[in-house]
């Protein structure tokens, strides 16, 4: 079962009298086209010295009985499985069976200094995280799910792998799966049709943890199989926890299949964390977590191509070279290497999953990006909680974002669900991983 939800019609009170100066904004179920959007997207002035961030997240509330995600007109939205445990990340095999990682947040190391989550201001976003059906224990395990007839519904379900560490990111290359726990890169042997797998993972490379502010670390494998790409979120906002703490963080990591050795490849990403080639230029891209507390319009979250020895900014700059003064101490020189990204998806609508689609789907979605977004927490009015589609041509964003997959929010401002992952299954439907409805979502073209 997944676990209970809080509830109660007194904690934004208790919340409100906690925080003491820090904005509680009143949700609203409004989805806004957000300031931020673009190639080269106008960024309005930082807002500075704030006691406490702006707070305002959609509480978690069920999905009712018999409502679903709206999807455009020609689509149909089914459960392809519920009552799934904080479900982050979705893998299609290439049998069509589909692996779900079940997890949160790993417990801390002994020891592990991290600032953000100390004092008042610690507390009160911790309050707000568990409200936002953020705060449950990890479940540590990958489900596999399996839809033989095709209906849009998995009749199979199993525990595939259990004993994991906050498992995110998976990748099968050849008969070998790699999964990318919270502080490492494991692998199993894998035989196509296996629905659970009881082998001990062996190691193929540790990934940088600790405090792990930013836990959760997607990989992706190279056509030729020879190479995973790993995504590193930073240990803080923008070095709270001091720089030595986020050594190899805030990273994509080059990782030799063979050896387990591996390198840095680009840095400065604050929290990436979808990775997909473009299926035209054969690029690699990304999608990116941008920093906190500079204001509801900054700092745009992204969509970037990922070039092999970028930096891109963080911590002492944004988009490019915008400098963040709260940063001490400055490094102009690091600014002066700044990498802008390509492509802005708005202030705080936390992209997280990023799937680039394919002729399966009708031509108005053939060809670009869908993305889940996790949505805001820290903006006066709510933005994401949903999926959209950035549409491409020339291997680049030839348009705004549109909304695909809609209605997570209900009229009062509260969250019956939040996309994470995202995949296109072996149908060419899109999953859709929905870690407070605790279901995947399957979106399938009916026209």
């Amino acid at each position: 079962m997944p676990p209970s939800r809080p509830s109660g019609p007194g904690w934004p009170l208790t919340l409100a009298a906690l925080l003491a100066g820090c904005s509680i904004a009143g949700a609203s179920a409004q989805q806004l086209n957000p300031p931020g959007v673009g190639p080269n997207p106008p960024l309005p002035p930082p807002h500075k010295n704030l006691l406490l961030p702006t707070v305002n997240i959609a509480p978690a509330d069920e999905w009712p009985q018999g409502v679903t995600p709206l999807a455009p007109t020609g689509f149909k939205v089914t459960a392809l499985a519920s009552g799934l445990d904080h479900p982050r990340w979705v893998y299609t095999l290439p049998n069509g069976d589909v692996l779900v990682a079940e997890s949160n947040k790993p417990q801390p190391e002994e020891g592990a200094k991290n600032v953000h989550a100390d004092g008042l201001r610690g507390k009160a976003m911790g309050m707000v995280m568990k409200r936002a059906g953020a705060g449950t224990p990890s479940a540590n395990r990958i489900t596999l799910l399996r839809d033989a007839d095709g209906d849009g519904v998995a009749e199979t379900r199993t525990v595939f792998m259990k004993d994991l560490v906050s498992p995110f990111g998976m990748a099968l290359v050849g008969q070998q799966l790699y999964i990318a726990n919270a502080n490492a890169i494991v692998k199993v042997p894998y035989e196509t049709g296996q629905t659970s797998i009881a082998t001990t993972p062996t190691k193929v490379t540790d990934l940088p943890a600790g405090a792990n502010h930013h836990w959760t670390k997607n990989i992706l494998a190279s056509a030729d199989g020879s190479k995973l790409y790993a995504t590193v979120g930073s240990n803080s906002n923008i070095g709270d926890n001091g720089l030595a703490a986020e050594e190899g963080r805030a990273a994509i990591w080059e990782v030799d299949v063979a050896t387990g050795n591996k390198r840095l490849f680009a840095t400065g990403l604050r929290n990436p964390n979808g990775l997909g080639w473009e299926p035209q230029s054969k690029a690699l891209w990304t999608v990116v977590n941008e920093r906190d507390e500079l204001g509801n319009d900054l700092v745009p979250d992204y969509l970037t191509s990922v070039k092999d020895g970028a930096f891109y900014g963080w911590p002492w700059s944004y988009w490019g070279q915008n400098v963040d003064t709260r940063v001490k101490p400055a490094n102009p020189d690091m600014v002066a290497k700044a990498v802008a990204p390509d492509y802005g998806l708005g202030s705080h609508v936390a992209p997280l999953g990023l799937a680039f689609s394919d002729a399966r789907m009708p031509m108005q979605y053939a060809s670009g990006a869908f993305i889940g977004q996790h949505g805001s927490w820290n903006r006066k009015d709510l933005t994401g909680y949903n999926v959209v589609f950035v549409p491409f041509a020339g291997g680049q964003p030839s348009g705004p974002p549109v909304e695909f997959l809609g209605g997570f929010l209900s009229k009062d401002g509260k969250a019956y669900g939040r996309p994470v992952g995202v995949a296109m299954d072996g149908k060419g439907a899109l999953l859709v991983a929905d870690d407070v409805g605790n279901t995947i979502w399957r979106v399938v073209r009916t026209e």
